[in-house]
């Protein structure tokens, strides 16, 4: 029989304790302040601080680049590649925006999970019946709002880093809303969590935020074929960027000590813009 290696062991013992715990203790409170929060402003704090606690306590340290190019306060259709489930804490504790996700539905099935995402804005679909329509009209809803959201056009997550298709769906609903679209490559996450794969280890992931890509003036509405090219060439870009950046990153293990993926989230004191603290 053989013996499950070491980081095994500590994923089952230690790290999804520890993740229970965060997310039923951070979902209560993101589920009572949504009583009266209308705006989620404690609950988009409490995921930000589950997403801090997440990497610290795994060892995971983010080097995020490329803030610098966005305007605070501003609404932006965030794209990302999708290499493993830390992409989300990763992304929730470097990027400091009000961020909803358009995630699949299952997801709302998790204990406190769930029912923080059902009750706090975030998309659910359904990959069987997408329900384009219900969707556009929740997203728009999201922008009405200032709020900022994440979207991962690959479909699912990539077992060996490799860039899959990306879908146009998420793109149209940025078009029809007239929202600049920021490609955003994650490097690195897969080494931390590989899909199928009950072993999380300690480890480097690089977040690169590239320029936002204005809406473009159209003349009329946005069609799938428009959609279409506009996917391609963020992924182009993305693409190069896992190209460039993938082999320059230390090996997982490589002398990372836990540290704190970002600032460790503070309340924010006003709901003025839609950039969280």
């Amino acid at each position: 029989m053989k013996v499950p290696p070491f980081h095994w062991w500590r994923t089952v013992f230690f790290l999804i304790p520890a993740i229970t715990v965060y997310t039923a203790v951070l979902g209560t409170i993101s589920l009572a302040s949504s009583l009266i929060d209308r705006r989620g402003i404690v609950a988009h704090w409490c995921a930000r601080a589950w997403s801090w606690l997440i990497l610290a306590t795994t060892g995971v340290r983010v080097d995020a680049r490329g803030r610098e190019r966005l305007t605070p306060g501003r609404t932006y259709v965030f794209v990302s590649n999708h290499q493993s489930i830390y992409d989300i804490p990763v992304l929730f504790a470097a990027l400091p925006w009000q961020l909803r996700i358009i995630a699949k539905a299952s997801l709302g099935r998790f204990p406190f999970l769930g029912w923080h995402l059902r009750h706090t804005g975030h998309i659910l679909v359904d990959r069987r019946d997408p329900a384009r329509t219900s969707i556009l009209k929740q997203a728009s809803s999201l922008v009405r709002q200032g709020l900022s959201l994440i979207v991962f056009p690959e479909g699912t997550r990539s077992r060996d880093g490799a860039l899959a298709p990306f879908k146009g769906g998420s793109f149209l609903l940025a078009l029809d809303a007239g929202l600049p679209i920021v490609p955003v490559a994650v490097i690195g996450s897969r080494h931390v969590m590989r899909k199928g794969r009950l072993a999380v280890e300690p480890g480097a992931v690089r977040l690169i935020v590239h320029d936002p890509i204005p809406p473009a003036n159209l003349g009329g509405p946005a069609t799938p074929r428009d959609a279409k090219a506009l996917a391609n060439r963020v992924r182009a870009i993305v693409q190069a960027t896992l190209e460039a950046e993938d082999a320059a990153l230390p090996a997982p293990d490589a002398a990372v000590p836990p540290a704190p993926a970002a600032e460790t989230p503070a309340v924010p004191e006003t709901a003025a813009t839609g950039e969280s603290a």
